[in-house]
């Protein structure tokens, strides 16, 4: 298992694990996090992911008893040490992905924001993040694709895993925590817009979205609910930005920074518990509106909007949200998008706005993506 981390343009490489921590069933999580607690007190860096469906798991009342998923909870590799380089990718090997579709039809996508509509209407949610999937086939090499992607579109949070029978290519954007000694970062991110072409038009677009009345309050609410869950646990919690905007090739997105401090020497159960999933990819308030996104999507998000990144012996941690994230594995892979589901949103704008989040994909594959008829 190859972990290459390139947080903060910060390039850190763990091969070679002396062991794997690692479990698909709910039942198996506490004593996944027991062999992390020791390997941390052993001395070892934990590097891996935690995938979406893991967050049912901590809490009673999403708990189902299931005997299983086929995809890890979660997965780590134990190592002695980081490297500082990054991965190179092999010669001569690159291709693009083919055959990219969608997995839900422009109508039943239309029909399921309706519901989510009624769900806000009824007071049950504030706010639904709601995904859909981008499936495709890929038969070249997936460490060549990530660093073409990684070229194309730079984003703040990237990383590679090589895990045995499936990689993921995460050119995340997003910052999940980032925990050093006794403080603790999260900025969530809401609010997307098209970035024009050029330096002017780029910066109109940015202006754009920081003064768009739906994006701020959709972004407000995600931090509010970020600063509630690490009030769980942490203290002198506070918002000391919002609303910043980050242009990217082909969008720009706004996040807020929250932060608290907290107890350094933290269980990570206790940790995860609190903050996993973080509420940018599930909604407010975020129990209702996992039980919601459970009965809507058609697939389970797996690697999409878990968390990726590592645990150094002296319990700092450094983690993304996969968004913009491919999971590849026997010649087949697939990539979640979504928004921010509120009151205001139509199933149209929700829909060009998840295509141009994927656009960093499909441009690649020189595939249809500006009208919603390209993807029936």
């Amino acid at each position: 298992m190859k972990v290459a981390i390139q947080f903060e343009r910060k390039p850190l490489l763990f091969s070679d694990p002396d062991f794997i921590i690692s479990c698909t069933g709910p039942s198996s999580l506490d004593s996944c996090f027991e062999e992390m607690e020791r390997a941390v007190s052993a001395g070892y860096f934990l590097a891996g992911f935690f995938s979406y469906e893991a967050g049912y798991s901590f809490e009673d009342k999403l708990r189902r008893n299931r005997q299983g998923h086929d995809f890890p909870l979660l997965c780590f590799g134990a190592y002695k040490n980081a490297q500082r380089r990054s991965l190179a990718a092999p010669p001569g090997r690159g291709s693009i992905p083919e055959n990219i579709r969608l997995n839900i039809s422009y109508g039943q996508y239309a029909s399921n924001i309706d519901t989510i509509r009624g769900y806000i209407a009824r007071g049950e949610v504030y706010q639904i993040t709601y995904c859909i999937k981008l499936l495709f086939e890929f038969a070249g090499d997936s460490l060549s694709l990530y660093k073409r992607l990684l070229a194309a579109q730079p984003v703040p949070y990237p990383s590679y895993i090589r895990a045995g029978g499936f990689d993921i290519l995460s050119l995340s954007p997003e910052l999940f925590i980032k925990k050093s000694g006794g403080h603790v970062t999260t900025k969530p991110m809401k609010g997307t817009w098209p970035r024009g072409k050029g330096a002017l038009p780029g910066m109109i677009s940015s202006l754009r979205l920081k003064h768009d009345p739906k994006n701020r309050a959709e972004n407000v609410m995600i931090a509010d609910l970020l600063r509630n869950d690490l009030g769980r646990f942490g203290s002198l919690v506070r918002a000391p930005a919002l609303f910043e905007v980050a242009r990217y090739n082909t969008l720009c997105q706004m996040t807020s920074t929250v932060k608290a401090r907290v107890d350094r020497d933290m269980e990570f159960r206790r940790f995860f518990t609190a903050l996993f999933p973080s509420g940018s990819v599930t909604g407010a308030p975020k129990i209702r509106a996992m039980e919601i996104i459970r009965e809507l999507e058609k697939e389970e998000r797996r690697i999409y909007t878990g968390a990726i990144g590592y645990i150094t012996p002296q319990r700092d941690m450094f983690f993304n949200i996969p968004i913009r994230t491919l999971l590849i594995k026997d010649g087949r892979g697939e990539m979640g998008i979504g928004g921010g589901i509120v009151w205001d949103s139509t199933a149209e704008g929700e829909w060009e706005e998840g295509l141009l989040k994927a656009r960093f994909l499909t441009d690649l594959a020189k595939t249809p993506g500006a009208c919603k008829n390209d993807w029936l």
